[in-house]
């Protein structure tokens, strides 16, 4: 918010969130009075998003709706956190206004130079990256995003944002008018319709929480709504139907204003050329050069000489649970990544094959709407890139709680995915994988939503390497 913006107390029901906490942390660096519950952090007293957030001097309560009363300005409500919530209850018997975090999102990227980033892959990693840029080359970005940069994670910050304390701008870069907001822009609850950025990127269009038809319809009314330029991936055949005016176009294979050349993919790494400069990055895949590309756009764009973004570009480690390597030793290997609808389980099945030619790949499945909605295409895109030496483990879909209509299962997929000639297996539980060690010397543990699967990859990890001692 501008610093004339007045002290604000606020509370935030669901401040565990990736979306969530990220604007809580966000407002308490910019001096505001933040409080927050989560029915995670009841569970597990000893989260590490709560002790990351008290470091922020966030007060934390029980989720039983102690936290609110009348000195609140608003609270902020999770899209998870639903009508008959003690806290929703309460801030409504004391007339504290309400808001959804999509709403205050909106609301708060209009006081910004913002930047949102969207697709329906990649847009955690790409605004992270463009952030990070833009903080090193001296812009002095703040940023609201999905995905923990590595590169931003404190002892009071999970990495998920940044903000100029207070208000206050790099000096060096500052008119004295509004300050700059990269903003990851989720199509998910449909608030992406009401962003008026001043530039917007739109990395991909695929089946994820919406179907392709409906996602577009969105994505054509940010552009609509977007003041300066939109920067679009030249290569998705799903985004050349919006046939924008005013786009700005990024790629390898199809013409684009800033298109890679000399491309090298590696295990663990790639490299590529842009308008005849060279650039490496630390994280793996084709889907982290299209992310990179749309962050050299926008920078040239904002006057950035495409000569001065290859040094800052090769320091970015990523993002928290992409591509984490958590085994890398005696031909052993345990990969964690949130890869979690068809398309960037697709994107990052490729990446792993470069790494090795028989891998047991863990994916479980989060909200039995999306996976009845998506089953299909999950089937389809592990039936396409399971090769005939690999094994696809399903764990139980996991679920946060609320009220759902459970008529679906991981078995479902597995199924789909032995009809079409490959191998694959639902389990009960973690422990099943576990008891699978002997016979897979490389594991790649998918999914997201769920804090707990990093935890689950280390624990994979240090049984393997006790195992082999």
């Amino acid at each position: 918010m501008p610093a004339k913006q007045k002290h604000l107390k606020i509370f935030f029901s669901g401040i565990g969130g990736s979306g969530v906490s990220a604007i809580a942390a966000f407002m308490a660096v910019r001096g505001h009075e933040v409080s927050g519950s989560d029915r995670a952090f009841d569970l597990d007293q000893t989260h590490p998003v709560a002790k990351f957030l008290r470091n922020q001097n966030m007060k934390i309560v029980p989720q039983d709706g102690s936290g609110i009363d009348r000195s609140l300005d608003f609270a902020v409500m999770s899209t998870a956190v639903e009508d008959g919530t003690p806290e929703v209850v309460q801030a409504r018997l004391l007339g504290i206004e309400l808001k959804t975090r999509p709403q205050y999102l909106v609301e708060l990227a209009s006081d910004f130079k913002t930047i949102a980033v969207a697709g329906t892959s990649g847009k955690s990693t790409a605004s992270g990256c463009l952030a990070f840029l833009m903080k090193e080359l001296g812009l002095a970005p703040n940023f609201i995003g999905g995905g923990r940069v590595k590169a931003f994670k404190t002892g009071g910050n999970p990495g998920n944002s940044i903000a100029n304390a207070n208000g206050k701008k790099n000096k060096k870069t500052s008119t004295g008018g509004p300050e700059w907001l990269v903003l990851e822009a989720c199509e998910s609850d449909g608030s992406i319709v009401n962003y008026k950025p001043l530039h917007s990127v739109i990395l991909n269009l695929d089946v994820d929480h919406k179907g392709i038809d409906e996602t577009a319809l969105m994505f054509r009314a940010l552009a609509s709504n977007t003041k300066g330029k939109v920067f679009i991936n030249s290569d998705d055949k799903n985004l050349r139907g919006l046939h924008l005016d005013k786009a700005v176009t990024f790629g390898m294979d199809s013409p684009a204003d800033f298109m890679a050349s000399d491309i090298r993919i590696g295990p663990f790494g790639s490299g590529f050329s842009v308008q005849g400069v060279d650039f490496t990055l630390s994280v793996p895949g084709a889907y982290n050069i299209y992310n990179a590309l749309s962050a050299i756009a926008v920078l040239s764009v904002l006057g950035v000489p495409v000569k001065k973004i290859p040094g800052p570009l090769s320091g970015f480690t990523g993002i928290d649970r992409r591509f984490d390597i958590h085994l890398n030793a005696g031909g052993k290997l345990v990969i964690d990544d949130y890869a979690h609808n068809p398309h960037k389980i697709g994107s990052f099945m490729q990446a792993i094959k470069a790494v090795k030619d028989r891998v047991c790949y863990v994916f479980q499945p989060h909200g039995f709407g999306p996976v009845r909605m998506m089953k299909n295409e999950y089937i389809e895109a592990f039936a396409q890139n399971l090769r005939k030496e690999d094994q696809l483990v399903l764990l139980p879909i996991f679920y946060q709680g609320g009220t759902v209509c459970m008529d679906i299962s991981s078995e479902d997929i597995a199924r789909g995915v032995r009809e079409a000639g490959k191998t694959a297996v639902a389990v009960s539980s973690r422990k099943d994988v576990l008891d699978m060690i002997d016979l897979w010397d490389c594991f790649v543990i998918m999914g997201a939503r769920d804090e707990s699967l990093s935890l689950f990859a280390a624990s994979l990890a240090e049984k393997i390497k006790n195992s082999s001692r």
